[in-house]
Formats: C-alpha cells, sequence, structure tokens
C-alpha cells in the first residue's frame, strides 16, 4: 500500500469525536481527564510515526519535512452551524502541553467562532510554539464551492498538508510537485537557454536587450512559464495513469467517499473529487526581480538591460554597488507596495490561467497552490543571481 500518512488529514477531529466524547462521559464510561490522556496518547502516537525515506531530488527539496497531518479544529459544521464545541478546546490543551513537532494543527475562524476559543488559541500561538495556524472558514468554503463541491461537504472540508484545502474524506487531493517560477525568469533572460548549462530548454522569445518595454519582458516570461507549465501537466498526466493502472491504494479507497459505490481505485478516479495541485515556488523573488526590472531598466534607474546582465553573469562580482541599489531601492513585495504588488498579482493570473482547470486523469482538473515546503532551497540552489539582488545558489522568497 502506498503510505497515505505524508500530507494526509484526519479532517475535523474534534467533531468526528464529539459523539463518542459525549456518549461514553454520559454512559459513565469515560471522566473527562481520561479523555485528555487518550487524546494526548493519540498525538503521541502521530508524533512517532516515521515520514518514508526520501531519495535523489525529492531528499533535496524535502528533507526536513515533517508528515504535515493537519488537524482542523473550530469552524463550522454541515449545517452551517458553529463548529466548536469541548473538545474543540481541550484538544487545544493537548497541543499547547505535549508542543509536538506532528500533527500539526490548524484552528477555523469563522464569523460564528467564540471569542474564547481565538483568544485560547492565540495564547498558544504567542508561546512562539508556531501552532497552531490560523483559517478562514468562510474563504475554505469558498473556495470549495468554487472548485465545485456541495455545501455541506465544504463545510466538513478545510486546510490540510500545509495550506491546500480540500473536501475531507471525499476527495483524492493530490499535490503533483513544485514549479520554479524564479527559473522561468532566468530563462526568459536568456531567450530560451539555461545559463547553468548552456542547454535550449525554453522557446525562443526574443533577446531581451531588444525590448524597449517591460510589457515585452513580462509578456515574454508568462510564454515561458505557460510552456513549461504544459510540459509538466503533459509529464503529470503519464503519472497518473501509472497510478492508476500499477499502485493501486485499497486501504485509502476504503476511507475515501465513492471509491466504492463507484468501484473504483482511489487513484483511478473512485473519489466524490479528484484535484491535482502545481505547486508555485518563489513568489516573492520573481515579484521583486520583476519589480527590479522595470524600475531600474525600464523606469528611472538608468540601468540598461545589458548592464544588468552582465552583473548577473558575474554573480554581482565588480558591480556590488549595482547590488545595492537593486536591493535597497526597488519596490518589494510583501511592503503594501502597490508597484511591487501589482505584479505579484500579474505573476499569479499568469500562473492561474496556465494551470487552473485543465482535466486530469482522474476526471478531475487541475489547480495551482503558492507554497514552497522546503524546496525553495532547492530550487535557488538551480539558480544564478537575479534582479533582486540574490546571489547565485541562495535560496528563493519561502511562503507567499
Amino acid at each position: 500500500e502506498l503510505n497515505p500518512w505524508d500530507g494526509y488529514s484526519p479532517g475535523r477531529l474534534d467533531q468526528h469525536l464529539l459523539p463518542f466524547y459525549r456518549r461514553d462521559i454520559e454512559a459513565g464510561r469515560l471522566t473527562e481527564e481520561q479523555a485528555r490522556e487518550l487524546l494526548a496518547a493519540f498525538w503521541i502516537k502521530f508524533n512517532n510515526h516515521p515520514a518514508p525515506p526520501k531519495v535523489g531530488v525529492t531528499a533535496k527539496e524535502s528533507a526536513t519535512y515533517t508528515d504535515f497531518c493537519l488537524i482542523n479544529l473550530g469552524g463550522v459544521t454541515a449545517e452551517g452551524e458553529d463548529g466548536v464545541n469541548e473538545l474543540s478546546y481541550m484538544m487545544l490543551d493537548v497541543i499547547e502541553e505535549l508542543r509536538l513537532t506532528q500533527p500539526s494543527s490548524a484552528v477555523q475562524i469563522s464569523d460564528k467562532t467564540p471569542d474564547a476559543f481565538l483568544e485560547r488559541a492565540l495564547r498558544i500561538i504567542e508561546t512562539g510554539y508556531g501552532q497552531p495556524s490560523v483559517f478562514n472558514t468562510e474563504a475554505i468554503v469558498g473556495e470549495l464551492t468554487r472548485q465545485g463541491r456541495r455545501l455541506e461537504d465544504a463545510r466538513n472540508g478545510g486546510a490540510q498538508g500545509c495550506v491546500e484545502v480540500s473536501a475531507f474524506g471525499k476527495e483524492a487531493c493530490i499535490l503533483t510537485g513544485y514549479f520554479n517560477l524564479a527559473k522561468m525568469l532566468e530563462i526568459t533572460l536568456h531567450n530560451g537557454t539555461d545559463p547553468r548549462t548552456g542547454q535550449r530548454i525554453g522557446i525562443e522569445t526574443g533577446d531581451p536587450r531588444e525590448f524597449t518595454t517591460f510589457d515585452e519582458l513580462i509578456g515574454a516570461f508568462e510564454q515561458h512559464l505557460k510552456h513549461f507549465i504544459d510540459i509538466k501537466i503533459a509529464g503529470n498526466l503519464v503519472v497518473e495513469r501509472l497510478y492508476a493502472e500499477e499502485l493501486p491504494a485499497p486501504f485509502l479507497s476504503l476511507l475515501t467517499a465513492d471509491c466504492i459505490a463507484r468501484a473504483k481505485d482511489y487513484n483511478a478516479g473512485g473519489a466524490r473529487y479528484n484535484s491535482s495541485y502545481v505547486q508555485g515556488v518563489g513568489l516573492g523573488s520573481i515579484t521583486d526581480s520583476l519589480s527590479a526590472i522595470r524600475h531600474h531598466v525600464y523606469g528611472d534607474g538608468g540601468l540598461s538591460m545589458g548592464e544588468l546582465l552582465e552583473a548577473l553573469s558575474a554573480n554581482f562580482e565588480g558591480h556590488e554597488a549595482l547590488r545595492e541599489r537593486l536591493r535597497n531601492d526597488t519596490p518589494r513585495w510583501g511592503n503594501d507596495d502597490d508597484r511591487a504588488d501589482e505584479l505579484a498579482q500579474r505573476v499569479f493570473d499568469a500562473f492561474y490561467r496556465s494551470v487552473e482547470g485543465r482535466p486530469t486523469t482522474r476526471g478531475g482538473q487541475f489547480r495551482i497552490n503558492l507554497l514552497p515546503t522546503t524546496s525553495h532551497v532547492y530550487f535557488g540552489s538551480v539558480i544564478g543571481a537575479l534582479p533582486e539582488g540574490r546571489s547565485a545558489g541562495e535560496p528563493l522568497s519561502e511562503g507567499i
């Protein structure tokens, strides 16, 4: 059987266990203290479960992984009522007391969530533990219904793994790999050639020294992004067929809604919903690099594209003053600066258009995420210097 543990979330654990807890409390078979001890043992069991070993490039991308089993607390019920209950608070107590690496934990906050629950979660967060993460229930439900999930399934859904949203127990939500957004710019700046190898792996979009407007440059970037997404999707479809034909997951199929009714395996489209994600990495790096080019080359920075490419090729050796200008005099992502934020939006839109809604072999659709986990470190190691002022080999921006 496949390892279903990596990123496979137990879902809304406080709601799942509530009927059993209340029944046993009322029958006198269980005390609150005994329940707390059982939950602590459950958390420890999670923490003791080993992740599968990773090798090759996967080890370089994800050597520091946990298993990303994300337990969601709070949110709303299938009927849309407040989902916070006594187990929600008890589980927060266990999370704070044990402070384990895994399972990961998240609280869903809706417009019906009691202030006391949010405040209890914040008291744990302020200790510096890093858990629980906080998610907006209305945003989760809105995104899942946009993707065609039934309303009750969306309300019972939540965040799994890192930040991916899915309909728990009813969806085969598969992450297909990371996509290096910043590498697309490097290849664009070399007219389809990877400067690390000297091989042409992209398309000829023109010598950037001859571009007279920023729109020409970012248009060429978008062409390369689409080109490599096409390659990525084509490869994904081959892998999906291999999994469907050669790697069935019978145990996972037993636990996922509609696989039995459809007489189809989890990997062959048996789940009620089937989605495949492509994770974009380096949004901050690509945004800041595009911003630097627009500001310094096509704006009033007095820099030519030729001078910039020369500095990048030299990894800024002998161009330290220029590097400081790029670092310190560029509108940058994450600073509430509309000049940078609009470029982040444009990159997101191009990535979204290239991926969103394309059919999978499992009867579902491809979607996008923006998350690196730890792959931003590896991806940075295969990129030279960037216009944002980053040196060759340094990690790309982390997170969104």
